[in-house]
């Protein structure tokens, strides 16, 4: 373990500048914020500071054509991805336009017809409808064909996306997209849902309206943090902004999502609370088969139709649990054989195609291998998702692989992939070899490394109540990771599961210690005096309110 120093001077010049404790202003030094006043812009992120919109190339065109559609009554199809971020942006989109006085046709994408995107299937949708402009939301960019054919059928296509920008040009009336190689607006890393709330802003601007944009914001922190994007800049205030939007529960079928689901929003919400609580019931309804009750739930107006909503969302997310369980233990077995293998390929007929990405990811995580996890239709076609826990570049792999393929697409740590059951045994053995020879170029995987010692003046409940200032937590603002110096451990013992407890005395105080899946440590730690990393958090299982150390990795102290 690859413990850090001590907190240095400076830190403990801002503990006291800021009125924190020494392990938080530690933590913000080493995070480059080691100035008052950029400590401060970080813990209290405001809206006001956003990036200016006006650079984003293709705003106005976008603004100027939806308001004149809301003029003069024209119809508006409003197309989303079947994710948490196409559905929340499509229901801002969707909302916001019908509150400004349009008339808007919402419709999603469905993995079950046509896929992700503006396929065929869903233009054909979408043409019944007969709108006059059509606004797509987190796709769009890859479907220049479509976009064409839209056009031909007399349509203005406005497409939202964050998406990478293939380098066909797209027949649109107006193309969002910050990845645009000419687009000056200077954060990258917004998703669509915050794309799309710029974008009603500006049509409000456009047609005078009094329309508070910041309503949306809740919309916004659900499909940011369930899209994993980046939780710094522009993401982290509107983020921020969103989670106490949240906990306000004026939108219906949040209040109806929280209730189905256990969540007590009287408490201050968390971006966990987003991509454990309520992003797994918005994505399940189009894992399984239509995405539609997850739409339905966002722009519910009245109580009855949210709560319906709601169940509906609640029911497919247990589905899709028993699923997914069942598709672990039938994975185990397929996995015996391929004991010691670079990488992995397994599949099965029976698999559901909307539930193999969250598989991968466990099995990934677990083993710490490539791995896919492939539903095999009546056909003999194989569709898959690729995850990986280790820096290997998996779409580089799958790209050594592409004769075995019918087809490929993602990026480095996830992907997609269709090939012919045939392929299976040729496919294992290939993908494992790409896989081990990415490995072997690649850098050694570091030890673990807390970013931070818990001061042993600090009482550990400050420390916890100060980390939370950090939150929102996630991709590009991770929550950190506490060391513990030679502390020493206590009625240690391990429990069903191979998970372990214990109580661990460190910095003058004794903590309650919760290693999931860290009981096979205990032969390995000769003496009680070890060096522990993990999170220090409010144990709140059953109601209670105890201080934890979620520990990660304990060793001994030498």
């Amino acid at each position: 373990m690859q413990l850090p120093s001590a907190a240095s001077a400076e830190a403990r010049a801002l503990a006291q500048a800021l009125g924190v404790t020494v392990t938080m202003a530690d933590l913000l030094v080493r995070r480059g914020l080691g100035d008052e006043a950029s400590a401060r812009r970080f813990l209290r992120p405001q809206l006001r500071d956003l990036t200016a919109p006006e650079a984003m190339i293709g705003r106005g065109e976008a603004a100027e054509r939806l308001a004149h559609a809301v003029r003069r009554g024209e119809r508006v199809a409003v197309f989303g991805d079947y994710d948490c971020d196409g559905i929340t942006a499509a229901a801002i989109m969707t909302e916001g336009l019908r509150r400004l006085g349009g008339e808007v046709t919402p419709l999603l994408a469905s993995r079950f017809a046509g896929g992700y995107g503006l396929c065929d299937e869903a233009l054909d949708r979408i043409l019944e409808r007969r709108p006059r402009v059509l606004v797509t939301c987190d796709c769009g960019s890859a479907d220049a064909p479509r976009v064409r054919r839209a056009r031909e059928a007399g349509l203005d296509v406005i497409v939202i996306d964050h998406h990478l920008v293939p380098d066909e040009p797209l027949e649109a009336v107006a193309f969002l997209n910050p990845h645009r190689p000419e687009c000056g607006f200077a954060y990258k890393g917004m998703a669509s849902c915050g794309l799309a709330m710029s974008v009603i802003a500006a049509v409000r601007t456009q047609l005078k309206v009094d329309l508070d944009v910041r309503q949306f914001l809740d919309l916004v922190a659900i499909g940011t943090i369930a899209d994993v994007a980046p939780l710094d800049g522009d993401n982290r205030a509107m983020v921020w902004a969103g989670l106490r939007t949240l906990q306000t529960a004026a939108r219906p079928g949040i209040r109806a999502l929280a209730a189905v689901a256990g969540l007590d929003l009287s408490r201050p919400l968390v971006a966990r609370d987003v991509s454990f609580v309520l992003a797994p019931r918005l994505n399940a309804p189009g894992r399984l088969a239509s995405p539609e009750a997850a739409l339905s739930v966002l722009l519910a107006r009245t109580e009855p139709d949210a709560q319906l909503a709601a169940a509906a969302c609640q029911q497919a997310n247990q589905d899709r649990r028993q699923l997914q369980d069942q598709i672990v233990l039938e994975a185990d077995d397929d996995l015996g054989p391929l004991a010691g293998a670079d990488a992995f390929v397994i599949a099965r007929r029976g698999w559901h195609k909307g539930v193999v990405g969250i598989v991968a990811g466990r099995i990934a995580d677990r083993h710490q291998r490539p791995v896919v996890v492939a539903a095999v239709d009546a056909e003999g076609v194989a569709t898959g998702s690729v995850r990986t826990a280790q820096d290997i570049n998996i779409h580089e792999a799958l790209g050594h692989c592409r004769e075995l393929l019918l087809g490929f697409g993602g990026h480095a740590k996830a992907a997609g992939v269709t090939f012919r059951i045939e392929h299976l045994g040729a496919f294992q053995k290939a993908f494992a070899a790409a896989c081990a020879a990415l490995r072997e170029g690649a850098a050694v995987a570091p030890t673990v490394a807390p970013d931070v010692l818990l001061d042993p003046g600090d009482a550990p409940l400050r420390v916890v109540d100060d980390l939370r200032q950090l939150e929102p937590c996630g991709e590009g603002n991770r929550a950190p990771l506490l060391g513990l110096r030679e502390a020493r451990l206590r009625d240690v013992r391990e429990m069903r599961g191979g998970h372990l407890r214990a109580i661990v005395e460190a910095a003058g105080r004794s903590i309650a210690l919760f290693g999931p899946g860290l009981g096979r440590c205990l032969a390995t730690l000769p003496s009680d005096r070890v060096h522990v990393a993990g999170h220090l958090e409010r144990d709140t299982y059953n109601g209670g309110d105890a201080l934890q150390v979620r520990a990660t990795a304990i060793e001994a102290a030498r």
